[in-house]
């Protein structure tokens, strides 16, 4: 299966998502937190939803 987030890609959303959720339960900022969920599965999944609209493509080579 091909995705559309490449390695440093998903490590950059991995990483801002950690940062956020931790950020955001540091300051009981709840929603700061579940923003931060965001990244973090996009990074840890693969795929952004958005990419594709934007015929961005950083994952998989296409033939």
């Amino acid at each position: 299966m091909c995705f559309n987030a490449g390695p440093l890609d998903r490590a950059l959303r991995i990483s801002i998502g950690i940062g956020l959720i931790v950020y955001g339960l540091g300051t009981s900022n709840i929603l700061l937190a579940v923003v931060g969920l965001v990244p973090l599965l996009t990074g840890a999944i693969g795929f952004c939803p958005f990419y594709p609209l934007l015929k961005i493509n950083t994952g998989c080579k296409k033939d």
